[in-house]
């Protein structure tokens, strides 16, 4: 949370009636329905414009992947927007025959890959031929964003979908007399999704991966960083896959990998807006009531060695320095979770912040400072620390000076009089949150998803609230130690060595 707050006190106070008022009859406002099926749907009635939000939240994402199928939630988010076999499609029962034949080239495609040198490059050659050709012909029957045109045709706007380390979630917002269309549309992807043009999408996906990752010293330094800091834990592992899962990614894996997972015993609906509760749970229950459940998501059993010395990882590259420090912590339930909170706050949330002070203003020795927590927030994570070098600062100047910032939370116990900003900054957030039928839906979707209830969204302001100056002190000293932290830096490469 990084807002800057400038209001007058009686705007503020305002605000803070009206977040408490808010917050308070959200429990009541709030309508759960669970499917036979394990689907659960919640809703709020909203009358303010003839308007919904509809978020689909499926509780996989990419931590839950295998190691051979390492990038294959990220590119199912991809696929899951090329249609079924009634949609995206002019004529399925003769552009499955196909769809089959290109699955059974690409699969002899990737084993003949996968031997590597020992592999025959005339075959290799032969088959990426045939494939090309195939895909080709396959293509004729495809009719390109459908989805999308059919939302869009119906007042549909902020059609999208993204994947992180712990689900993946589709959203939309319709006119409310359109939201039929939705369950119509939703209901056959989750039942009749087809992969088409597999593996043109999975070029894409490289693609992004060359262009956002492999070639950006920023994206190297990230997904290193975080793989550094993980040994065991899938969470250390990028959301996109590395280059050689994406390589050996099948339509056969990401199928299986559908039909297991994104089934209504693993979907969250949050649907918020105007609205008829009871006529929207009859809807529901008529277009996804008869979906058979899939496999519940299995939970990651393996646990992270605990870190017993600090790790340094140095990316050269042609940009200009960047810094970021990683302490492993527990993530919620834990209450050392919500001191994480109240430390993120203090640290680095707005011009005020400790670290923005500090490296900022005074000593100007870095253009930008922040903190987080990451990858993500059903295991155990990471807080982070990152901060920009000011030139002809260094990185080490910088480094230092925030070592000393966060031994300041060791010895010197923070004022309640900040404890009270922060709360009073945690509601005025929440107020802003909750204003949007979409902001409303995504936290809905979120905290339903990641802690099991999402009346997190009420208790979480309740447990900062109680976090006292000396569990500041505690949580300081236990966490922010050399032996728990990896460091991760960008080094400018010189013109010298680059040629």
């Amino acid at each position: 949370m990084k807002l800057i707050i400038r209001i007058t006190l009686p705007l503020l106070l305002l605000s803070m009636m009206a977040v408490q008022a808010s917050a308070a009859g959200l429990s009541e406002r709030v309508i759960e329905h669970t499917l036979k099926n394990g689907m659960k749907i919640l809703m709020v009635e909203r009358h303010t414009s003839p308007t919904v939000s509809a978020w689909i939240r499926f509780k996989v994402g990419s931590v839950d992947e295998r190691s051979d199928e390492r990038g294959v939630a990220h590119l199912l988010e991809h696929m899951l927007f090329k249609g079924t076999k009634t949609l995206g499609t002019k004529d399925y029962a003769s552009e499955k025959p196909l769809l089959d034949k290109i699955e059974e080239v690409a699969q002899n495609l990737v084993q003949e890959k996968a031997k590597q040198e020992r592999g025959d490059k005339e075959k290799i050659k032969s088959l990426q031929s045939e494939l090309s050709r195939l895909e080709s012909e396959a293509g004729k029957f495809v009719i390109k964003e459908e989805f999308a045109d059919l939302y869009s045709r119906n007042g549909g706007y902020n059609y999208n979908a993204f994947t992180s380390k712990d689900g993946t979630t589709y959203l939309i917002g319709l006119p409310s007399n359109k939201l039929e269309l939705w369950a119509a549309i939703e209901s056959d992807r989750m039942q009749n999704a087809v992969l088409r043009e597999f593996y043109t999408e999975r070029d894409v996906v490289m693609e992004e991966r060359r262009r956002s990752y492999d070639a950006e010293p920023a994206g190297r330094l990230w997904e290193t960083f975080l793989a550094t800091a993980f040994m065991a834990h899938p969470v250390g592992q990028p959301i996109i896959g590395w280059m050689s899962d994406l390589e050996n990614l099948t339509r056969t894996k990401a199928e299986h990998f559908l039909k297991s997972y994104y089934a209504p015993n693993n979907a969250i609906i949050a649907i918020v807006g105007d609205i008829n509760p009871q006529k929207t749970v009859a809807m529901v229950e008529r277009y996804f009531g008869n979906i058979p459940p899939g496999k519940s998501v299995p939970p990651v059993a393996v646990r992270e060695p605990q870190q017993h010395g600090e790790k340094r990882v140095e990316i050269i590259g042609d940009a200009e320095p960047e810094l970021m420090i990683g302490f492993h912590k527990p993530t919620l339930p834990d209450p050392d979770d919500y001191v994480f909170d109240v430390i993120d706050m203090l640290l680095a949330d707005g011009r005020t912040s400790r670290l923005y002070k500090k490296l900022v203003i005074e000593k100007q020795i870095a253009t930008e400072v922040g903190s987080f927590s990451a990858p993500g927030s059903r295991y155990p994570n990471l807080f982070v620390i990152s901060a920009t070098p000011r030139a002809p600062h260094s990185v080490k100047e910088v480094e230092d000076a925030i070592y000393a910032e966060l031994e300041r939370f060791k010895s010197e116990p923070v004022q309640e009089k900040d404890l009270q900003k922060i709360l009073n900054r945690l509601e005025y957030e929440e107020f802003r949150q909750m204003g949007s039928n979409g902001g409303l839906a995504r936290n809905l979707t979120e905290y339903e998803a990641v802690t099991g209830n999402w009346r997190y969204l009420i208790e979480h302001r309740q447990k900062v609230a109680a976090v006292t100056p000396m569990d500041v002190v505690n949580v300081a000293r236990k966490y922010f130690t050399r032996e728990n932290r990896t460091v991760g830096f960008i080094t400018k490469k010189l013109k010298e060595e680059s040629k």
